[in-house]
């Protein structure tokens, strides 16, 4: 599995309740500029429309050397799931504070676009600095321990 590009921001503002893989819908030229990694997640998320689901505002850089140089970075893309995927997700995002956000984009190992997707609940700012504490708290415990062990 070759990580073509994470969104680092959405662990950060939101907290993923269950992750799902995805296809994606690409042309020829949009593949060739994921494997030289021009790729952007921040501030993408995905959507249903008309039964579908599609990524949106995530911008893929056009190919430089493609014959057409279209400007549509930022176009929506179709995403694939199976049916059964599709109707969960439908009924998770029906509740209210409940979001879809690309998490990251990679080539699987038959060489396939994927994205995975994170069912996430966006955080508040206090969550965010209760979360931060913890970690400190962690970290000088675990520092501490270290400490304690040698002789």
């Amino acid at each position: 599995m070759k990580i073509i590009a994470q969104n680092k921001k959405a662990f950060h503002d939101y907290s993923i309740l269950n992750t799902v893989e995805a296809g994606i819908v690409l042309t020829g030229d949009e593949v060739k500029s994921l494997r030289l990694g021009h790729v952007s997640l921040v501030g993408a998320f995905a959507t249903v429309h008309q039964g579908e689901l599609f990524l949106i505002n995530c911008n893929i850089t056009p190919y430089a050397k493609a014959f057409q140089a279209k400007d549509e970075g930022t176009r929506s893309r179709k995403l694939l799931l199976h049916k059964k995927e599709l109707n969960k997700m439908i009924g998770d995002i029906a509740k209210k504070g409940i979001t879809i956000v690309p998490l990251k984009i990679y080539f699987n190992n038959k060489n396939l676009a994927k994205v995975e997707l994170g069912i996430a609940k966006h955080k508040k700012a206090a969550d965010k600095k209760s979360e931060l504490r913890e970690r400190d708290i962690k970290r000088e415990t675990s520092r501490e321990l270290r400490g304690k062990i040698r002789f």
